[in-house]
């Protein structure tokens, strides 16, 4: 069945002694198969409609908000995307259409598109001043 765009992965779901690795399916997952963390295989059984609202989850060094990216490393994949929402410190590695996928496989929020959100309004050259302008 895989995961879909959306899905949440908690891991207090089922293991409360763990760190508390919490997941957001940004893209892909069809070929999902788990992701080992604290030695705790969490698989679909893991998806929560919302994260739980529980105290003790543990950081990862690289603290949260990061994507692991299946692309990175197989182009020809399912293409799943992770962004890690919480916990995370005995992240080992995520399992997906054959692929283990690791830290190594972060993908920075630049080229995912997220790198221009305004583009520069060109400056207009004028023969008048700044100043004030109208009648009085």
């Amino acid at each position: 069945m895989g995961l879909k765009k959306g899905d949440i992965i908690d891991e207090f779901k089922r293991y409360p002694d763990s760190c508390g690795l919490v997941v957001k399916v940004m893209h892909g997952g069809e070929g999902f198969q788990k992701i080992v963390c604290c030695g705790h295989e969490l698989t679909e059984a893991d998806v929560v409609p919302a994260r739980l609202n529980k105290f003790g989850r543990k950081l990862s060094p690289k603290g949260v908000g990061y994507i692991i990216d299946e692309k990175k490393s197989y182009p020809n994949a399912c293409g799943l995307r992770l962004m890690v929402v919480d916990g995370g410190q005995g992240l080992q590695r995520m399992e997906c259409c054959g692929h283990t996928l690791t830290l190594a496989d972060e993908k920075e929020l630049l080229t995912l598109g997220f790198g221009k959100l305004r583009e520069a309004e060109p400056e207009e050259e004028s023969d008048q001043s700044p100043g004030a302008a109208g009648t009085a």
